[in-house]
């Protein structure tokens, strides 16, 4: 960990996490801890097996449940063609794997703690930034798994492939302000992945 310090303003942390698995997920990067993953598994689609209403893949002699990445971050679209990229994860009860769109490669990213003024994100546990500025966020296993729970217990677990599309036309508009480079690119990806059409400006006037 280390600190920056803005006299008369504020002080920055920046910690160093352990090393991650950096993923494509609708077109965006995200990020899981590595000390978090069980397994990455490249999967042909003919190798899935149907239980029920449930898709598997076999892994150590366990049937692994699949979830689509996409839905439990309720992001629109298909996920690509070809061999499944599965992110193997579990809790003390469950193993799920997590179907992402690609694998991208392992990197160290240095993290900043979620801006206390948007609270407790559902699956995210922080950010970080890219070299080129584009934000990523780091995916929260623990969350991630109570979320998948709750879409199997619910019923609305969705099939491999299959997506949800909304209207590009009935898409709400919104224009995220704030002085915050950090908070502004947070909040325009959270929002894009809900659906939304994301404007975003540095202060008032901009906006």
């Amino acid at each position: 960990m280390r600190a920056v310090s803005h006299p008369g303003q504020s002080m920055d942390f920046y910690m160093q996490l352990p090393l991650t698995l950096l993923v494509d997920i609708g077109g965006e990067p995200y990020a899981f801890p590595l000390v978090r993953i069980d397994r990455i598994l490249k999967v042909p689609r003919d190798e899935i097996e149907i239980v029920g209403d449930h898709q598997y893949c076999r892994f150590e002699d366990q049937n692994i449940g699949l979830v689509p990445a996409r839905q439990i971050l309720e992001l629109e679209g298909f996920a690509p063609e070809g061999d499944l990229s599965i992110v193997v994860v579990s809790d003390r009860l469950n193993r799920y794997g997590v179907v992402v769109d690609s694998f991208i490669e392992e990197r160290d990213l240095v993290v900043r703690p979620m801006d206390a003024r948007l609270g407790k994100v559902t699956d995210i546990s922080a950010a970080a930034f890219m070299e080129d500025g584009s934000p990523v966020l780091i995916i929260d296993v623990e969350d991630l798994v109570r979320s998948i729970d709750n879409l199997i217990s619910g019923g609305r677990l969705r099939k491999v492939g299959r997506a949800a599309v909304q209207d590009d036309a009935a898409r709400k508009r919104i224009l995220v302000v704030d002085d915050s480079i950090t908070v502004r690119e947070v909040e325009r990806k959270l929002l894009e992945n809900h659906g939304y059409h994301v404007e975003v400006a540095v202060d008032g006037m901009d906006g």
